[in-house]
């Protein structure tokens, strides 16, 4: 989501009946242009589906939940609390306030009647945002970096409980989209990595960390949002850009299965409460009213039990909306904030009263609503919301836009608890080291002279909350930018961190953190014996531009003007260390090759311990095991994909033709040689690969599901008359507020769409209530259960050969086997802490997913009739140990 912005799309705000089906209307085939030849060895789909243009058919009506298997006991009480409830208590819990109306950044519609307060909604992926007293992790792209599930787990948990102690029921977070297409993507560093597994597993185990605290997860953003640039017209315009809608997404159906939809997938499985449609669209139908994505493979295909709610005014219409899936509009508002109108609210009253929308829909909304809310073991009656998102003074409004109900609205309660330990614990688990000349590293804090140089080493000097949603460059890179941004607790720099251990050592320390200083730079690191030089890269979310980018980075070289800088330090210092603080990829290789440079290492956005973190790893406290989530290419030209940076029409239309060539696929695929590959990473031990031993299991062949539903259930009172429905006499209405009744008896006049009943807006079958086929590759959350067979079992010998403990990360690559599938992609890694001289056996179940391949035809996976090959070693192009998955 983000902040401030005035938008819309359409002109009839909160339509009560389907406005916008103009692109729904051209779906063709889900594969055009396509011949279904059978099962072969090649797979031609991944070269006929990376044509531009591509297109999705509407898929209707939308799939109710079927509330089985772990979601049982959630969906027992969530239909009990919904059948309790009137038309407008129902319409309450999917309809958000409205903007800086209540305390959260989104709030629905409370049920006094059954003691149900609101329910709070807020960001962010690395700590709660707009608050104070909280805590600030390490970003997603660090947690990738050590490759460690129960890294991702612990700060999944660490930050639910956070969210829980503030009275937050639902954390906007983890996120899968983007899963980093373009390296120079503003928001990538929320997510994870540009390997669809490696982000699927630290989705997944995040989503059950924040959940495991009895707070909902918002698991985000679906799908296929990768680019800051026109993914709202409002950004656009305040930037100069003319455009009439969000940009369109354009990928084909294998791109979407193999690539982007694999971590939803993940985290569907894992049981994410919540998902959350983007603000782009996809294949030309915006994202929170695409049917096909919604619709089918998300409540379908994916088998998700949970809600879908819209992004921060996503939400383009009412009915065309709910019946392609939304289920909750946040935060309420129409095409703009503080609009006063909405597209649900008591639109969706009028919605359900005319007929349009079916009861058993909104049922449906209710019920998933609250299943998600019982599946995290919440109860009804909960504690109070303790802060507000629009002031951190103790006293104000508590709706605060329209200056109403003043009282006290920040408790400022302190739910930090000992996370710090943890912050810092990631932070250096997260370091990756990249060069270490004749073990430069570990330094031991005596050296004569250590000097550390860079504006990124140093502190914000206004402040490490001074710049809005961390809006700035300014000092050491903690925390990017945007509304996965929060409010730094305290920000230990590297100045402070690397000074306090070099002089607790005894040695001597001199420091100088202005880059433009280069004659004083000079000087000192002509005296030096170690220099530490640290170069930042920054990026954020698409509202906010800094140094003229907006959101997305302009290129991938440092900011804050390192480069001079370190250049300077470089040509002075025979012992030059380079840490790298970045959202992702830097170029790197002029560094690499530097002959004075004997160390280079990338510590990511590591939160608010970041310089004890560095110290950690820089002096041998931790003994370096992270990995690079992504692959450091030599030029930017070689990842093959960018960011459109100028409209290129009415609807920017960004075409995914490289299909599932993205990262190392790219790298591989070109045969580029990387700066660094992904996957690689140093240590201060060393470690060697042997015997390889693969195991194929007896098991069942491949069934693809079949089955239906049960009809559309619905609770509580379903007959609704006009005149039970308006306001209550005596309300007091808090201005621009949202509520579920109505002005008038008039359903035109209530709707307040000049459109209203208009002929031939509902599409086929959206109204259908009655039992409905499974798509033969669902059956279950995450898909069809016969996935997930484990088909083979592979083993390998991990021997540490040096003379320290340390930590190391063997990674698993398969080849399909087809034509035009990836040369090689991850299927399994783990991070293993392996004594001296000591071994150590890597595992890997390899399941029937891992091994398959998407059939767009046939809507089903699918094994090539190819030799599959299996790679183990330390990175994608360092794989000492190969076999065949006979």
């Amino acid at each position: 989501m983000r902040s401030i912005v005035t938008a819309g799309l359409l002109a009839f705000a909160g339509s009560a009946v389907a406005q916008d089906f103009s692109h729904e209307g051209n779906f063709g085939a889900p594969f055009p242009n396509t011949t279904y030849p059978g099962f072969e060895s090649s797979n031609p789909y991944a070269v006929a589906g990376s044509l531009a243009n591509q297109t999705s058919p509407p898929k209707y009506p939308s799939p109710w939940g079927a509330g089985t298997g772990e979601w049982t006991a959630a969906y027992t009480r969530a239909r009990a609390f919904v059948s309790q409830l009137t038309l407008e208590e129902k319409v309450n819990l999917t309809t958000g306030t409205g903007w800086e109306l209540d305390r959260c950044v989104g709030q629905t519609g409370s049920i006094p009647r059954l003691g149900f307060r609101a329910m709070c909604l807020q960001d962010s992926p690395v700590g709660i945002r707009d608050t104070d007293f909280n805590s600030v992790f390490p970003a997603g792209v660090n947690v990738a970096a050590t490759w460690d599930r129960g890294v991702a787990y612990a700060r999944g948990r660490g930050m639910g409980q956070e969210h829980k102690g503030k009275g937050i029921d639902m954390q906007l977070g983890p996120v899968a989209g983007p899963l980093g297409r373009t390296p120079e993507g503003g928001r990538n560093w929320e997510g994870f990595s540009p390997d669809p597994v490696l982000t699927g597993q630290m989705f997944a185990q995040s989503i059950q960390g924040i959940q495991s605290a009895g707070v909902m997860t918002s698991a985000k953003h679906y799908i296929a949002y990768e680019q800051e640039h026109f993914r709202q017209t409002s950004d656009a315009e305040s930037f100069g850009f003319n455009i009439s809608e969000p940009d369109s997404a354009n990928l084909d159906d294998v791109t979407m299965h193999e690539l982007y939809l694999w971590p939803f997938a993940d985290g569907v499985k894992a049981g994410a409460t919540s998902v959350m449609c983007s603000y782009n669209q996809v294949n030309n139908s915006q994202a929170c009213q695409n049917s096909y994505i919604l619709n089918y493979l998300l409540k379908g295909e994916l088998g998700f039990q949970g809600f879908v709610v819209s992004d921060w005014l996503g939400t383009h219409s009412g009915v065309s909306s709910i019946l392609a899936g939304l289920d909750m509009t946040m935060p309420g508002d129409g095409n703009a904030y503080d609009s006063g109108d909405s597209y649900f609210g008591a639109n969706l009253t009028v919605a359900v009263l005319n007929g349009t929308v079916p009861a058993w829909r909104l049922d449906d909304m209710a019920v998933r609503i609250m299943a998600g809310f019982y599946f995290v073991d919440t109860n009804a009656s909960r504690p109070d919301i303790n802060f507000s998102s629009w002031t951190t003074d103790t006293y104000g409004y508590e709706h605060y836009h329209v200056g109403e109900g003043y009282t006290e609205i920040n408790g400022h309660v302190n739910v930090i608890a000992d996370h710090g330990a943890l912050i810092r614990d990631i932070g250096s688990r997260s370091t990756v080291l990249l060069k270490n000349v004749n073990n430069t590293l570990p330094l031991n804090g005596r050296e004569p002279l250590t000097a550390v140089f860079g504006s990124d080493a140093g502190p914000n000097i206004d402040g490490p909350n001074s710049c809005s949603d961390r809006g700035c460059d300014n000092g050491t890179l903690g925390m990017a930018w945007g509304s996965g941004s929060a409010n730094f607790p305290y920000l230990i720099t590297p100045d402070t961190a690397i000074q306090n251990t070099v002089l607790n050592a005894g040695g001597v320390y001199e420091s100088s953190l202005d880059n433009g200083a280069i004659t004083a730079m000079a000087a000192l690191s002509r005296r030096a014996n170690a220099s530490i030089f640290f170069a930042n890269a920054d990026s954020g979310e698409g509202y906010i531009q800094v140094d003229g980018n907006l959101g997305d980075r302009n290129n991938l070289t440092f900011w804050q003007g390192a480069d001079a800088a370190l250049s300077t330090v470089a040509a002075n210092c025979k012992n030059t260390i380079l840490v790298v603080h970045s959202v992702g990829p830097v170029l790197l290789e002029g560094w690499k090759n530097h002959p004075n440079i004997t160390a280079i290492l990338w510590a990511g956005v590591p939160g608010q311990e970041t310089g004890n973190s560095i110290a950690d790893v820089l002096y041998g406290r931790v003994n370096p095991g992270a990995k690079l989530p992504f692959t450091i290419g030599a030029n930017r030209t070689d990842y093959g994909t960018d960011i459109l940076y100028t409209p290129n029409g009415d609807v920017p239309q960004i075409q995914f033709t490289e299909g599932n060539f993205i990262d190392y696929r790219a790298f591989d695929q070109h045969n580029t040689t990387p700066t660094y590959e992904f996957g690689f990473g140093l240590s201060y031990a060393t470690f060697k690969y042997s015997n390889l031993r693969i195991t194929k299991l007896n098991v069942s062949d491949y069934v693809p599901y079949s089955g239906y539903s049960t009809a559309a259930p619905t609770y509580g009172n379903s007959s609704y008359s006009s005149s039970a429905h308006l306001f209550p006499s005596n309300f007091t209405r808090v201005p621009l507020y949202q509520y579920p009744w109505l002005n008038s008896t008039d359903l035109t006049k209530a709707s307040n769409d000049p459109h209203y009943g208009a002929d031939g807006l509902v599409p086929e079958g959206a109204q259908n209530s009655s039992a409905r086929p499974i798509p033969r590759a669902g059956g279950a959350p995450g898909g069809n259960p016969m996935l997930y067979d484990i088909l083979y079992q592979v083993e390998a010998t991990i021997t540490n050969t040096g003379s320290l403990a340390g930590e190391e990360v063997p990674q698993l690559y398969i080849n399909r086997g087809g034509q035009y599938d990836p040369v090689r992609e991850l299927r399994g890694f783990e991070r293993l802490s392996i004594q001296p001289n000591t071994t150590t056996t890597f595992h890997v179940d390899i399941t029937r997913r891992d091994v398959s391949s998407w059939d767009p035809v046939m809507q089903d996976w699918f094994r090539q009739n190819a030799t599959q090959r299996v790679f183990v070693g330390s990175s994608s192009r360092d794989l000492p140990l190969q076999g065949v998955l006979a």
